[in-house]
């Protein structure tokens, strides 16, 4: 058998081998476990997964380095799953017992596929086994962990790694690069040096890597001068990498120099100049490098093809990316490359043009996953929710396995969407799959909060061991957008309190969370945080503060942030616009808004939802009017909020006709909001008649909202109509409805309680009455109506009209 081994080397393609294979078969020599295992060895290296499969079932006693052989064939085509399956298959025979070369090849499978609980339950395996002192397989769970974003899982391999060669090291410390970690990647390739051990030019790409991540130039121009005293400096991969570091630091100049001294510039290394250029937004550069390189023969592959991608994508030159997508198909690259394809659907996606990328998707995305991830992503960003949904759907029924972006961009859409039974259905796979990823992990936290299910959001928060800034702002704004306010500032006291980080999207959550509360002295007390803090304060925390100061009671403060903002946005203008309105200072809203058109910036729907706002507050219906009439004049079309505003402000003036009129006029669904407001008009002014005609449309109306059914049965009771006063209770009994009870909050001792009607607490009840009383007495004091105060006490009016109040032990309001 030993004659045919030098023919198994001559074989450089299929055909040659197919005739060998054949001649062995008649021979008789073919059941040889020798050639058997060239055989398979063979065919698999080269692609041709069937014949491999041929070679192994045909021979009948395969043993494990055979089997080793055929997993590594399903390896090489990047079937992870059939992996598994197939050691999960003869992982009970004693034939693949205590084979330590097969646990690498499975332990990448495993990683490809995603599948942390598999590659725990196999480094389990190894260690029952009595591998886990054998460094390549340790090296491969290194792979596997840090892959799977498992740092600290890496760590404590490494850390029992009895023996650490060069490929370990390298390991470890590309783990902490490619994790997002690259100080800590630096601190072991000092621990490295200091054990001795010399790096070569792979761990230098890795090193080289944390400094561009870092973007420190020192740092930078120090990897460059070891690469030069070294003789490194004719390492083609080495000075590629210092070309992006350099770019990646901000210093493209250094990276053009070094591309520019450089006598032998190969396809990598021009395609990372133009990588280079499209770092630092040159796309046009980027282009025109590509042009040069076409000009010096060199030719492109298919990681310089992204990149000029890239640079059309960025410059929207849809008639040049074609031309791209022509070259690459005139090269006959292969669209299914893992970034080729994807790289193509951004740039088409980029351009709107869709049906061009799904039809891309049907040619390339049986086996790719990152093309799925690019459209998913695209549609979520750009708020096509269900067709991100739908799609995602689509690649799990083709049997795909979603990596942390598929998971993460798809459970984005369903948050937008509202859709809790899909976004449980994408928890319970991660759940399954033992998927611990922060960036998964968060977006389900986000997702939940936005469908109203905080706490469940809450219960991921709390299992988190390692809570990054992302994680703790993830809660606390999912707090605070669904009014537990509360709870949302005592996580920001708890993140404060024991020194963790925090930056401008925690103090905006915060502010948010007092805006909400009405809470003035806390809201102070964190602007003032901001100050000393050294966070710098933009354009969003400086808009958030204008509200949360009005809407707390100080216009005066509120007027003075928004004057000192260097720039205003639309927002930022609305916000204080509502500032004046929720005051009652219509002509100062009114003259702002004139003000802010003036200044050229253009009034949104909200900056006319407050403005309108303004002039319900005021009782000004003739220029409720006025503004409601003038949206069509910068292109804005009134919504379901706008009109309700100017019926309410028509209703409560006694102008019932004139709210029904435009009521009627709407083309717009005509919901509980607006009749509720037209209710309320008539129950004030007295005209019943009214309600009598439009019974059936009220009757029609189905809603969640318990204020519009409440105030309807009461309108009934009031005119004597019981009957269908009990028919709107029981409508919202049969709808499982309850009125919302009112609420207080109180702030004692710079703390925040809240009491509802009938709340009878001893130690709360004290200290209203003290308020209350010493309340009283201050009104004596400065003359005011203490009869009108008195009446307002006596029927609790008082706590029905205003929800926050400051209190001080001193009985002092703030």
């Amino acid at each position: 058998m030993t004659l045919y081994m030098p023919l198994f080397r001559s074989c450089s393609s299929l055909r040659p081998l197919t005739q060998l294979h054949a001649h062995l078969v008649v021979t008789g020599l073919h059941n040889d476990p020798l050639a058997s295992t060239k055989l398979l060895e063979s065919y698999a290296q080269m692609g041709c997964l069937q014949s491999s499969r041929l070679v192994f079932y045909a021979y009948p006693s395969p043993d494990s380095f055979m089997f080793g052989v055929l997993i590594k064939c399903y390896l090489w085509n990047h079937l992870f799953d059939q992996v598994v399956s197939l050691y999960h298959h003869h992982m009970g025979s004693q034939l693949t017992q205590n084979c330590s070369f097969l646990y690498p090849s499975v332990l990448r499978a495993a990683s490809g596929a995603g599948d942390l609980v598999m590659g725990r339950k196999v480094h389990g395996r190894v260690v029952k086994s009595g591998f886990s002192t054998d460094h390549v397989i340790g090296t491969s769970l290194l792979g596997m962990y840090g892959e799977s974003c498992c740092l600290n899982d890496a760590r404590k391999v490494f850390d029992g790694m009895v023996e650490r060669d060069l490929v370990s090291w390298s390991s470890i410390i590309s783990c902490y690069v490619e994790n997002g970690q690259p100080g800590e990647g630096l601190g072991m390739f000092r621990w490295m040096v200091s054990e001795g051990i010399r790096p070569d030019s792979v761990i230098l790409l890795s090193i080289a890597e944390a400094c561009a991540k870092i973007g420190c130039l020192r740092l930078a121009e120090s990897v460059h001068g070891y690469v030069i005293r070294k003789d490194m400096a004719g390492d083609a991969s080495l000075n590629n990498s210092l070309i992006v570091m350099y770019s990646q630091c901000g210093y493209l100049c250094r990276a053009e120099g070094l591309f520019e001294n450089l006598i032998d510039r190969s396809t990598a290394c021009w395609t990372s100049m133009i990588s280079s250029y499209n770092q630092n937004g040159c796309f046009e550069e980027a282009i025109g490098a590509f042009i040069q390189m076409q000009e010096s023969e060199v030719e492109p592959n298919a990681v310089t093809m992204i990149s000029v991608l890239y640079s059309c994508t960025r410059l929207g030159l849809l008639k040049e990316g074609k031309s791209v997508h022509c070259f690459i198909l005139r090269k006959e690259m292969d669209a299914a490359d893992l970034d080729l394809g994807p790289a193509l659907i951004d740039f088409y996606a980029a351009c709107w043009k869709i049906s061009i990328c799904e039809k891309l998707l049907h040619l390339i995305g049986n086996s790719n996953v990152v093309s799925w991830n690019r459209l998913i992503s695209f549609y979520a960003r750009e708020g096509l929710n269900e067709e991100a949904m739908v799609l995602f759907a689509h690649m799990f029924a083709k049997g795909l396995m979603p990596d942390s972006f598929s998971l993460a961009s798809s459970i984005s859409a369903t948050a937008s969407a509202g859709s809790i039974q899909f976004g449980q259905q994408i928890h319970g796979h991660v759940m399954k799959r033992g998927f611990m990823d922060e960036f998964v992990q968060n977006s389900l936290m986000d997702m939940y909060s936005k469908c109203g299910f905080v706490d469940l959001a809450y219960t991921i928060f709390d299992k988190i061991m390692q809570k990054s800034i992302v994680t703790w702002n993830c809660m606390i704004c999912g707090f605070s957008q669904n009014g537990i306010s509360v709870e949302a500032l005592n996580l920001f006291d708890e993140m404060y309190f024991n020194s963790l980080e925090i930056n401008e999207v925690t103090f905006l959550s915060a502010i948010q969370a007092c805006s909400n509360l009405g809470y003035l002295e806390k809201g102070k007390w964190i602007h003032h945080k901001i100050i000393v803090s050294g966070v710098q304060k933009d354009l969003y925390i400086d808009t958030a503060l204008v509200d949360m100061y009005s809407k707390c009671g100080d216009l005066q403060t509120a007027q003075g942030v928004f004057d000192s903002m260097p720039e205003k946005s639309v927002v930022s203008w609305s916000a204080m616009i509502a500032a004046y309105g929720i005051h009652g200072q219509l002509t100062a809203a009114i003259s702002l808004f004139t003000e802010m058109v003036e200044s050229d910036i253009k009034p949104n729907e909200v900056t006319f939802m407050n403005i309108l706002s303004a002039c319900r507050h005021a009782r000004s219906v003739e220029e409720g009017k006025s503004y409601f009439n003038s949206m069509k004049d910068y292109g804005i079309v009134p919504n379901i909020e706008h009109f309700a505003s100017i019926v309410d402000l028509l209703s409560r003036a006694g102008d019932i006709n004139g709210a029904y009129t435009i009521i009627k006029s709407m083309c717009l669904p005509i919901d509980s909001s607006i009749w509720g407001a037209l209710l309320n008009g008539c129950r004030i002014h007295g005209k019943m008649d009214l309600i009598k005609n439009i019974y059936k449309e009220l009757g029609e109306i189905n809603t969640d909202d318990t204020g519009y059914y409440t105030l309807l049965s009461n309108i009934y009771a009031e005119g004597g109509n019981w009957y269908e006063s009990r028919k709107v209770r029981s409508k919202m009994e049969g709808m499982g409805l309850k009125k919302v009870p009112g609420c207080s909050t109180i702030e004692i001792d710079r703390k925040i309680y809240r009491f509802g009607a009938g709340d009878t607490s001893e130690w709360l009840m004290k200290e209203i009455y003290m308020f209350l009383e010493n309340f009283q007495s201050l009104a004596q004091e400065q003359g005011c109506d203490v009869e009108f105060y008195s009446a307002m006490y006596g029927t609790g009016m008082f706590f029905e009209d205003y929800s926050v109040y400051s209190l001080q032990k001193d009985s002092h309001v703030m």
